[in-house]
């Protein structure tokens, strides 16, 4: 059974999702035969490669909220995260930018079995430790941790060896219509928008799994 899921490493509610798919999937008895495949999306893909702003405030025009509105939506994120086991710190000031490097690392990652690796980390890099994933060095050394070879990774983004791969999954999203991630789809049959509940993942798994037992009988 395939899984392809759409999300952007910058999307705090793509790494709850994430999560929340996992439990799902671990308590499916037909785990072993399902394939997940991590798609690229970006959130904003208008932003300048290379350069960073203020996460906040590109909040704050985004919703047009005021800093105190950003700062307890923020709060609220970070105690959803951690009753899903993970650590969040939105509240500090932090950077945000355009990811589509760190989407062509997650495709080299693909390649050699690595992309629920590569892609853990980067999620865990910016929500938990605040480390950049906007510049070429930063990937790099943060694909190397996750078991990528750093000069490998460092010269695909170089040689934009990937971007191609990534324009046709952000043109595969923009096909199915989406507009906002986690996005998944199973068996290109059925599809989930958002961070759901395990439970939700979990019915999806048991009916996509039940209508396949029966096309091939």
């Amino acid at each position: 059974m395939q899984i392809h899921i759409w999300s952007d490493v910058v999307c705090p509610w793509c790494y709850v999702g994430k999560r929340r798919f996992e439990r799902a999937l671990e308590a499916f008895a037909h785990r072993d035969q399902v394939n997940v495949t991590h798609r690229s999306f970006q959130l904003d893909p208008t932003r300048p490669h290379g350069e960073t702003s203020s996460r906040r405030r590109m909040l704050m025009s985004k919703y047009r909220r005021t800093a105190v509105e950003v700062l307890e939506m923020d709060q609220k994120m970070e105690a959803l995260a951690a009753a899903e086991g993970l650590e969040y710190h939105l509240t500090d000031a932090n950077l945000t930018g355009n990811t589509f490097d760190a989407h062509q690392l997650l495709h080299l990652a693909k390649t050699q079995g690595l992309q629920d690796a590569v892609i853990e980390r980067l999620y865990r890099a910016y929500f938990s430790e605040q480390l950049s994933l906007f510049d070429r060095e930063s990937l790099a050394t943060l694909a190397g941790e996750a078991g990528l070879d750093t000069r490998e990774a460092r010269q695909a983004l170089e040689d934009g060896a990937f971007a191609d791969a990534v324009a046709n999954d952000l043109n595969d999203a923009k096909q199915l219509g989406v507009t906002g991630v986690p996005f998944f789809v199973v068996d290109s049959r059925y599809a989930v928008s958002g961070a759901q509940p395990a439970e939700v993942f979990g019915q999806l798994l048991a009916r996509a799994w039940e209508e396949q037992d029966v096309a091939v009988r």
